[in-house]
């Protein structure tokens, strides 16, 4: 695997990044040994905290820990990507065997409107690439996040998959 190791108000120094690999490559039997793998160190008041992302097949596996001392927060960051790599793993495969299956529609939640003005604070760009809404869903738990956009490989339309309240999922497809 590939490492690349940033540090922000912290120095990574070679037993940080020596940790890491260590740790990491435990997981290695899961990746290609071309398969990138972007660490990210910083201590914010006084808490250690170190970001793993790696890229996989057009998926994000991502992993935030922290802790008051940098290789606590490495362990605890190896365990939550090692559970997100076997979910991951009977996911997908889950998915594969059900593909033919009837998919139920997902309904959007309402959306409440803010009056205060909209300041945007941080633009990202990325590659939407084609998948089914379920994959879409998966690698939406992957990272973490509430909503994922992605191109309907059915419809190849963008679609926004988003987590709901209940923990249910919802879809949101263009009409016009």
């Amino acid at each position: 695997m590939q490492y690349t190791f940033n540090g922000k108000n912290i120095e990574v120094t070679n037993g940080m990044k020596r940790a890491v690999q260590e740790k990491i490559g435990k997981l290695e039997r899961y990746f290609t040994p071309d398969t990138e793998v972007h660490v990210t160190m910083a201590v914010e008041r006084n808490l250690h905290k170190i970001e793993i992302t790696i890229p996989v097949k057009g998926n994000i596996l991502r992993a935030e820990e922290q802790s008051e001392d940098m290789y606590s927060s490495i362990d605890l960051v190896q365990d939550v990507l090692e559970r997100q790599v076997k979910k991951y793993r009977s996911k997908l495969s889950g998915l594969r065997s059900n593909r033919e299956s009837d998919k139920s529609s997902l309904i959007p939640a309402d959306s409440d409107v803010d009056d205060e003005p909209i300041k945007i604070e941080r633009v990202k760009q990325f590659a939407v690439k084609p998948m089914d809404p379920e994959e879409a869903c998966i690698q939406m738990d992957l990272l973490g996040h509430s909503f994922y956009v992605f191109r309907n490989s059915e419809t190849e339309e963008v679609n926004v998959v988003y987590k709901r309240h209940d923990d249910s999922y919802g879809l949101i497809e263009p009409s016009f």
